[in-house]
């Protein structure tokens, strides 16, 4: 059910453009330092993060750059099924993802973390950098993409349905990860997605 807004209170302003590109260049730094993160400890989270991370594990290219490649067949779907507007910002979203994540290694230089540390933190600041986006009508493409669209449409928690998804992903990723690196590469799928599932709630947010 939609929030109830007294009459007497002002109407929600949609964000501003300028509001919205802020907004997603902080979401696209949030997810490029958490992909550092996790790849500097070996890991592997949920949605297409995960599948970036366990691809660049086996041909040793960059996580990021990745992670633009294997989201390019969803941008068309994505500007389908939700709007022009939400395909264009989805598409700069994971271009400034790639730039961002190919530009951080050089700029900071991790010697040592830890692993549980990198599950946790990037794991989390994924997922505020997720719901950043999501938050300015945009997405990060594949599951993502899939899962708002179905929150939108059907009202089915967009935390939820990618949790669902990254198991799938975690699984397998499992032949590539020891049983330790696999079960906090779970406990970083854990965190980005209970960001989501907190704050992303249908009828929560009405500032777009």
């Amino acid at each position: 059910m939609p929030p109830v807004i007294p009459s007497s209170a002002p109407m929600p302003r949609p964000h501003s453009l300028a509001e919205d590109g802020y907004a997603i260049a902080i979401g696209c730094a949030f997810i490029a330092m958490g992909l550092v993160l996790l790849k500097q400890a070996n890991l592997v989270t949920g949605g297409m993060a995960g599948i970036a991370l366990l691809l660049s594990y086996i041909i040793h290219w960059p996580p990021a750059a990745l992670f633009l490649l294997i989201n390019l067949p969803f941008f068309l779907f994505a500007g389908r099924a939700m709007g022009l507007a939400f395909g264009l910002k989805t598409l700069f979203a994971n271009v400034a993802i790639m730039a961002v994540g190919l530009i951080m290694p050089a700029a900071m230089q991790i010697a040592r973390i830890s692993p549980l540390f990198a599950a946790l933190f990037g794991g989390s600041i994924i997922g505020f950098g997720i719901l950043a986006i999501a938050r300015h009508g945009a997405g990060v493409g594949g599951v993502g993409v899939i899962a708002l669209i179905l929150q939108k449409s059907r009202g089915w928690n967009a935390g939820r349905t990618q949790m669902g998804c990254d198991i799938l992903i975690l699984l397998a990723s499992l032949p590539a990860l020891s049983f330790e690196r696999f079960g906090l590469s779970v406990l970083s799928a854990a965190a980005m997605n209970a960001v989501l599932m907190v704050n992303h709630r249908p009828g929560r947010y009405i500032g777009h």
